[in-house]
């Protein structure tokens, strides 16, 4: 499974995910989050990290004019939409983006099936709340373009292999506080992901 450590506010955390075979990093461009980074920020990081490592762009209830701007400011490759958008505002998106589904109920998991998407637990915020998603709802479900976010740590990431999961993300899970990364948490984390 491809794995991405999300909530990434330094260098040497970017660093230290990527020695660890992390295959994306995110940036949280969402002001309410305890683990924002400007997009100026992002880019001072960005700009000196090797090359064929996503980085993604964590955006809520921003439009697309912020979105388009912010990924350029930032070098950020992927834009990650964590809220109900109007279509129309995917048409204007300059960057590819991935779609986040918070899911409350069983049927959630498939929303979104024809596209590479995001889900997570249903919480009143937006992500890095610890929340898990249960895995019961992806019993006989094509999980191959589904990147699994929510709750997710080094312990438990070697039980969601079996759904054959695209991917998946952590963020609370392997960290020492909010947006300081424990290097030993990634390291296990991401080796049980994808042993």
């Amino acid at each position: 499974m491809r794995c991405k450590i999300c909530g990434i506010t330094s260098y040497k955390d970017a660093m230290m995910a990527i020695d660890a075979g992390a295959d994306a990093l995110g940036f949280v461009f969402y002001e309410a989050s305890p683990r924002y980074i400007s997009p100026s920020d992002a880019r001072a990081i960005i700009k000196k990290l090797p090359p064929f490592v996503e980085k993604v762009a964590l955006f809520v209830n921003a439009d697309a004019q912020i979105i388009n701007s912010y990924c350029q400011e930032a070098g950020a490759t992927l834009a990650q939409i964590h809220f109900e958008a109007a279509p129309k505002l995917y048409e204007h998106l300059f960057i590819p983006h991935i779609k986040v589904v918070r899911a409350k109920e069983p049927q959630d998991v498939l929303t979104y099936s024809d596209e590479y998407r995001l889900v997570d637990a249903y919480c009143e915020s937006y992500g890095g709340s610890g929340k898990r998603v249960n895995l019961e709802w992806f019993n006989g479900v094509d999980c191959s373009k589904i990147i699994l976010a929510g709750g997710l740590d080094a312990q438990n990431v070697a039980l969601v292999k079996k759904y054959g999961f695209y991917g998946v993300d952590v963020s609370s899970g392997v960290e020492l506080c909010y947006g300081k990364k424990d290097s030993e948490k990634v390291k296990e984390f991401i080796i049980n992901a994808k042993k």
